[in-house]
């Protein structure tokens, strides 16, 4: 119920977000062009912009709950249409960083955790904090002038090489090329979240009278940790997870427009460079809604791992 009323927030909160800043969405559209008054006026009534602000809420929240997000300023195409063809490469891009960033920095907290208070701690934790703290955009431009400007390791931009006819195998190779750089960014962006949270999970898990009891039995260091105190030091970091599925969105849009990825990140900097209001509501619809979406899904799978939750 929560998460329906909150989407609802959002829905409502997104019309009207977009019309704070004092712009003409057609004059950006039609600058550099001699149109007349009478086709800009036509073109005014057929976006619905020479309705009434109240007016136009009311058409956006009947399309909205049809499934209709509008049709964009700029392509003069379906929204979802736009949306729909550019999802597939930000889930690729958020799907290849999202799974390094929990897998490695998961390790990397288990590693300081276990072994607190070592050198190994402090290089680990002082690391992945560095990390944590620059702005992926930043962090994106080092990457893409070092290795692709300076060193010409990979691809300056895009999903594949302009101009050049490739198949099968060497295909999918220069697609990995493209890849590598704005994944590691949002990797490197979101791993330190993982290191702290598993590090200080599992350093308030090694306090307790089981591990000392398993310990005493004689078990070795690496069963008392694997076995014992893992299982219940994960369970913040699974939620964390699910929880960065939808947070993650918001850094691709960075990364997306310095690496030209043609994902949803690129799109929305596009839009705000219009302005392009139907697509910034469809986008900011999306990403609200993952968000809501994997939030509830954080808070159920915390639920089912850890049975005292859902008792309290």
């Amino acid at each position: 119920m929560g998460s329906a009323l909150t989407l609802l927030f959002v829905v409502c909160f997104n019309f009207f977000l977009f019309r704070i800043v004092p712009s003409d969405p057609l004059a950006h559209m039609l600058r550099g062009r001699n149109i007349s008054r009478e086709v800009q006026d036509n073109l005014r009534a057929a976006f619905g912009l020479d309705q009434p602000i109240t007016t136009q809420f009311v058409y956006y929240l009947r399309e909205t709950f049809r499934g209709n997000l509008g049709i964009s300023f700029h392509s003069r195409q379906p929204v979802w249409d736009e949306i729909v063809e550019r999802i597939p490469a930000t889930v690729e891009l958020l799907g290849v960083s999202w799974l390094f960033a929990a897998v490695i920095g998961t390790a990397g907290g288990v590693i300081a955790g276990w072994r607190r208070n070592t050198w190994k701690d402090r290089l680990i934790t002082s690391s992945t904090m560095t990390l944590y703290s620059v702005p992926d955009f930043w962090l994106g431009i080092i990457l893409l002038t070092v290795f692709s400007v300076v060193l010409g390791w990979f691809p300056i931009g895009g999903m594949q090489s302009v101009g050049v006819r490739l198949q099968g195998f060497e295909a999918f190779l220069d697609h990995l090329r493209h890849l590598f750089l704005p994944a590691l960014t949002l990797s490197l962006a979101y791993m330190g979240e993982y290191t702290m949270v598993t590090r200080s999970s599992l350093v308030e898990v090694m306090s307790e009278d089981y591990l000392t009891v398993a310990r005493a039995k004689g078990l070795r260091d690496k069963v008392v940790r694997n076995h014992h105190a893992l299982p219940n030091a994960l369970l913040p970091v699974v939620t964390l997870a699910a929880l960065n599925l939808g947070f993650i969105l918001s850094g691709a849009i960075a990364v997306e427009s310095v690496f030209s990825w043609p994902g949803l990140g690129q799109a929305t900097a596009e839009a705000i460079r219009g302005p392009d209001y139907p697509m910034l509501q469809g986008l900011f619809l999306l990403f609200s809604a993952s968000v809501i979406l994997f939030n509830l899904i954080a808070d159920l799978l915390y639920m089912y791992l850890d049975p005292r939750v859902e008792a309290s």
